[in-house]
This record gives C-alpha cells, sequence and structure tokens, in this order.
C-alpha cells in the first residue's frame, strides 16, 4: 500500500489534462467572454477544486493508515481482481453512493446548506462541479469509497474509474454541448436514447442546474446522477427533455461570499435572508383561506412546501425538503380558487379542505373550554 502511495498519481494528471481540454474548448467557444461569473465565483472555484484534491489525499490516507492499524489483515485482499472486474465494481458502489448522496443534499435542510452554492452559480462550465462547501466533501461517501477500494488493492482500477468519472463530470458541466450533436441528426437518435440512458450528458445535467421548473426543462429536484442516469431512472427522479435551460442559478440567492459559502459553518454569512446566515430559520406561511384571483395564460409554480413568502407560488424556499412545486400550466385567462393551507386533495386547487381545518380547530378549542373546571358561585 505505501508503495501505491509513492507512485505518480495518475488520475490528478489525467484530471488535469481532462480539466485543460475541456477548458481550452470553453474558451474557443466564447464562454469566458460572456459569463456571468463575479470574482468571488472566481475564487471560490479555484480554491474549490484543491479543496476536493486535498480532501481527497486525506481521506485516502486517513483510511489507509487507519486500516493498517485496526484491519491490516485486509490490506490489497482484492489485488488479484481482473481490472475489467475491478473498475466497474468500484465505479457502481461509487456512482450510487454518490446518486442518494447528492439526492440527500437536496432533501435534507442541512446538507442542503453545504450543497445550495454549487446552485447558486448562474453560468455552467467545467468548474462548477467544485462548488460545494469544504464538509459536503469531507463526508462524501464515495470520496471515503475511494479510500477503502485501494486500501482492499484496487488501487488502480480508483485510478482508470476516477478519469472515466472526471471526463463524464466535466463534460456534463461544460459549456460544450458535445450531445445535441446526436439530438440534432434523426438517424442518431438511436444512439442517442442509449447513451443518455447509461450515462449522463450535457441536456440531462444542465436540466439538474436550471433555475426553475418553470421552463419546462429544469428539475433542479431531479437528474442526481453523476456519471450514470440509471439510478434516476430506476428510482425515479429523471427527466430527459434533450433541451437546455437559459438560466441557471438559485431563485431567491443572497450573493453571499465565497468564503462564506466554502468555509460554512465555520463563517456564516452576514447577508439577510440567507440560509447560511446566523439565525436563519425556516418557516411555515400557510394560510387558511385560498387565493382566489384571475391567472393569465401561462406556466406557474405552485408551492407544496409551505415555506414560500410568496405562497401560493413557489420561490425556490422547497431545496432541502422532499417537496418540490408543482408546474401549472393555464391555457387562458381564467380565475381560478389556489390552496393555501396545503391540505387540498386536489392540488393546486382549492377543495375546502381549509373549512374542515378550521371546524376541527374550533371543536378542539371548545372542547378544551369545556374541560376547564367551572367556578362555583
Amino acid at each position: 500500500m505505501q508503495e501505491f502511495l509513492s507512485t505518480p498519481n495518475l488520475d490528478v494528471y489525467a484530471v488535469l489534462g481532462i480539466l485543460g481540454f475541456f477548458g481550452l474548448l470553453e474558451f474557443v467557444l466564447g464562454h469566458y467572454f460572456e459569463t456571468k461569473r463575479s470574482v468571488d465565483d472566481w475564487i471560490l472555484e479555484t480554491l474549490g477544486f484543491f479543496v476536493v484534491v486535498g480532501t481527497k489525499l486525506l481521506l485516502v490516507s486517513i483510511v489507509i493508515f487507519g486500516g493498517d492499524y485496526l484491519f491490516p489483515a485486509t490490506s490489497n485482499i482484492l489485488e488479484n481482481w481482473s481490472i475489467w472486474l475491478a473498475i466497474p465494481f468500484y465505479l457502481l458502489i461509487d456512482d450510487v453512493a454518490q446518486y442518494w448522496y447528492h439526492r440527500s443534499a437536496h432533501e435534507y435542510e442541512w446538507l442542503w446548506k453545504h450543497h445550495r452554492v454549487h446552485h447558486q452559480a448562474e453560468d455552467m462550465g467545467i468548474f462548477v462541479a467544485y462548488r460545494n462547501s469544504w464538509v459536503y466533501y469531507l463526508i462524501m461517501p464515495n470520496l471515503w469509497w475511494g479510500g477503502i477500494a485501494t486500501y482492499l488493492g484496487l488501487g488502480y482500477a480508483v485510478i482508470g474509474g476516477l478519469i472515466i468519472k472526471q471526463l463524464i463530470v466535466t463534460s456534463t458541466h461544460s459549456t460544450w454541448k458535445w450531445d445535441n450533436f446526436l439530438y440534432k441528426h434523426k438517424i442518431l437518435h438511436p444512439i442517442a436514447w442509449v447513451v443518455e440512458h447509461v450515462f449522463i450528458t450535457p441536456a440531462f445535467h444542465h436540466a439538474h442546474h436550471g433555475k426553475s421548473q418553470a421552463d419546462s426543462i429544469s428539475d433542479p429536484n431531479g437528474n442526481f446522477g453523476n456519471t450514470f442516469s440509471l439510478w434516476d431512472q430506476f428510482f425515479g427522479t429523471a427527466k430527459f427533455t434533450r433541451q437546455y435551460p437559459t438560466e441557471f442559478g438559485l431563485m431567491q440567492d443572497p450573493r453571499d461570499p465565497w468564503y462564506s459559502q466554502l468555509l460554512y459553518p465555520f463563517i456564516k454569512s452576514k447577508k439577510e435572508g440567507s440560509e447560511i446566515a446566523k439565525g436563519f430559520k425556516r418557516e411555515k406561511h400557510v394560510g387558511t383561506e385560498p387565493l382566489r384571483t384571475e391567472l393569465e395564460a401561462g406556466t406557474y409554480l405552485y408551492c407544496q412546501c409551505g415555506f414560500s413568502s410568496t405562497q401560493p407560488f413557489c420561490n425556490g424556499s422547497h431545496q432541502g425538503s422532499k417537496y418540490k412545486p408543482m408546474v401549472v400550466e393555464i391555457e387562458k385567462k381564467r380565475k381560478v380558487s389556489l390552496c393555501a393551507c396545503k391540505m387540498t386533495k386536489t392540488p393546486p386547487y382549492c377543495d375546502d379542505s381549509h373549512l374542515k381545518m378550521a371546524s376541527t380547530n374550533s371543536n378542539a378549542s371548545k372542547q378544551t373550554k369545556d374541560s376547564e373546571p367551572q367556578l362555583q358561585a
């Protein structure tokens, strides 16, 4: 194992080569002349890259030296495996772990606070992949799995797998939409179908970074896959449109400084309303009466989480919960009665469930009052 650690880190060279190739492509395509990135974005993404590399080396070292101390008999027990078996074995475990970790980062508030910086980027690009807080990488299961696989003797399979992963992850964050060629030519559609139903493509992943589901392309609460789209399909979170969003980022972005995004929770944001600000607390904004209004023809996002302050419409506050907004298509101008209590069984429209809620509360209040001891004259 010590011999493996002392060998040239081939995956680092491969990663740098892949980043250099796609970075050159983005430069040629003019991305860096049209980018919306701020100075904070550039600092965050550059430092984020070194945080990932440093964390990976740290975790591999911890696993290897810890394994030598605690489980010395297991060192290199899989070193005789064929590389053709070892790489798929490493990759599949790595990717399913990353799928659930990434999905959890959108469904649990504490983890979302460490991942939200990834979605604050208003532009796609190769370094968007390195936008997360340091805690997000420290507990990332597939980084630990890489250390474990290396300790078990699959070091070169880990290197091969990481090169494959890096190629896919970099290409799917890049502004070069290589899969568009497959979608444009009908004769290539069968190939496109196979590719997108096995691997993550730019269209598939760009949809995950889209700003709002209202464009009928984006799904920030779906398409969680990292290398393979298999898990999204199996667990019902896949959305294939073969189109690309035109807007990226968060629906509500307080534009936190780079250091609070990267170093949270040690350094918290001072921006009012920021999810990573000190004392931030989510509040429910549900009502007891429906919103009766007239809507113009168009696409609307109905809030189902109850956290939106723009009830009954979504403002992006569902991130970090297991809720997602409902896309509502209004074909022509008409009057509607939209549920505000979130108890309707016909969302987004009111079914008078709020009346039952009011009746229940009234009865509970009456029972409490009746049960109070009465003073005797």
